[in-house]
């Protein structure tokens, strides 16, 4: 029995979660998010309280037991509570602005980079002296936020020797050791 899968997800007040056609709907303060799932598993929903099911001990079924229920209970976690990922820009004359969803960046090119957000990502950037640049991403979606936060970090990725370029606020970069100076 999958240990993740086996777990229940509780439901919090003020979210709702609607099971039709294999397709799951959850409802609630910060937005609707909505989770096709695979007929292999069936999702049973009692009182403030929803499990998910496998009918065999299959492999497919087993693999995909514990994933559907990961993927519920973030939805519900991020329609009650949200997510918020920060990034930094670590490196002399990196700029972030933005002017609603659309983000513009100076990374070291020689150009400026547009990246037009999608609608559902709330973003907010930070520019205090003496401080490294911030982009602050907030979203319902953890899949959303998550693959964003992969695509900005891919357009300058910190380097080993010095750690110049785009990363997670509080992220611990495994550092290289320059050439050594000649006799």
């Amino acid at each position: 029995m999958s240990r993740i899968g086996k777990l229940p997800v509780h439901i919090p007040a003020g979210v709702t979660v609607k099971c039709e056609n294999n397709v799951i709907t959850v409802k609630g303060p910060k937005g609707e998010l909505k989770q096709e799932v695979n007929p292999l598993i069936s999702v049973e929903l009692e009182g403030d309280v929803l499990h998910v099911k496998r009918p065999n001990d299959e492999r497919e079924a087993r693999a995909m037991h514990g994933l559907y229920r990961a993927l519920i209970h973030n939805m519900v976690v991020g329609v009650s509570e949200g997510y918020k990922k920060t990034l930094e820009l670590v490196g002399v004359g990196y700029r972030a602005s933005n002017n609603g969803n659309v983000l513009e960046l100076a990374l070291g090119y020689t150009h400026t980079i547009y990246v037009v957000l999608p609608k559902e990502i709330k973003v907010e950037t930070k520019s205090e002296r003496n401080q490294n640049p911030l982009i602050i991403l907030e979203s319902c979606d953890k899949q959303l936020i998550g693959q964003v936060c992969a695509k900005l970090r891919s357009l300058r990725k910190p380097e080993p020797y010095k750690g110049k370029g785009v990363k997670f606020e509080g992220e611990v970069l495994r550092r290289k050791a320059g050439k050594s100076a000649g006799k």
